[in-house]
């Protein structure tokens, strides 16, 4: 027998049903929408966070505002980095080709030095510590390493502001070299040796034809642990208000902020760079992306140096 291949009216209506139904199901407006929109948006670009003008896809700035929209990579490592950033905080190399390190003028890139400051574009080494630098002063050490440094180090010194936050540095200093008594025993071991100083120091005389030796006394008397502490905590909390008074306010050349914070930081205590760009602790403006956006001096207690995020 011959198969039969007549259409069967009914059946083909059915058939037309279930294929218009599949057709309405795949243009649902609530299950391929989104997936759509999104398609749509990436076709179109990239929308600025800052003015809300769409951009091309690859666009780095915005073509109506001109602020960074996106993300691009280090020449050196090849990390990612913001497009306004000229250090790379992975390799730690300055980035920027046409901008001078040391004082923020423009390059063409092709200069061996600055046609502005005259410094060197493979860095200068710290005559101190021998350590290669792209900044003014020394990230290691800091010590300034241009003319420039050396003058604007010298006109901040003279401030009130930073000798006064130099004084309470070294009065810092000095206090942690003292050993405090923090109970009756060590006030016992203090008096003995007191006794046995004047015991010495009086038969040495002796020896020395002197029949009644004046003994002069110890210089700074015993310190208690909770005073001592209090003096401390005064000192800390003057040198803070000081520091964030001296912060670097934002503005165009990272240059200008790293050189200035580098010349106005006290000595004798123990600091840390907070940026304004990811709030991250660095040893200092030199180990940061963007110093341009700002940040301080702040203090560090004992043993937190794994805080700073540039140390290796």
């Amino acid at each position: 027998m011959s198969e039969d291949i007549t259409l069967d009216p009914a059946k083909e209506a059915i058939g037309q049903q279930e294929l218009q139904h599949q057709e309405l199901t795949m243009d649902s407006p609530v299950e391929g929408r989104p997936q759509q929109q999104m398609r749509a948006r990436a076709a179109q670009g990239v929308e600025c966070p800052y003015c809300g003008t769409m951009n091309e896809a690859e666009a780095v700035y915005c073509a109506s505002c001109g602020k960074p929209i996106g993300k691009t990579t280090c020449p050196n490592c090849g990390a990612d980095i913001d497009p306004d950033a000229d250090f790379c905080e992975a390799c730690h190399h300055y980035i920027r080709k046409d901008i001078c390190s040391f004082c923020g003028a423009a390059l063409t890139g092709k200069e061996a030095f600055c046609p502005e400051c005259g410094n060197p574009r493979g860095g200068i080494v710290c005559p101190t510590c021998r350590t290669l630098n792209d900044f003014s002063f020394c990230k290691q050490c800091g010590t300034p390493l241009t003319e420039e440094a050396r003058h604007l180090q010298e006109e901040l010194q003279r401030t009130p502001e930073y000798k006064e936050m130099q004084k309470l540095a070294e009065e810092l200093q000095q206090m942690d070299m003292v050993i405090p008594i923090s109970s009756e025993r060590d006030q016992v071991r203090h008096d003995l040796n007191v006794k046995l100083r004047e015991r010495v120091l009086t038969l040495l005389a002796r020896d020395r034809g002197v029949a009644n030796p004046v003994i002069p006394e110890i210089g700074d008397a015993p310190v208690d642990k909770k005073v001592l502490d209090a003096k401390k905590l005064d000192r800390l909390e003057q040198l803070t208000l000081l520091l964030e008074k001296m912060a670097q306010k934002p503005q165009p050349q990272p240059a200008k902020v790293r050189n200035y914070a580098m010349a106005c930081k006290p000595q004798g205590v123990r600091l840390a760079w907070e940026c304004n760009f990811k709030h991250a602790l660095h040893s200092s403006p030199c180990g940061c992306a963007k110093p341009q956006l700002g940040g301080k001096w702040i203090i560090l207690g004992k043993n937190s140096r794994k805080e700073i995020k540039d140390d290796k």
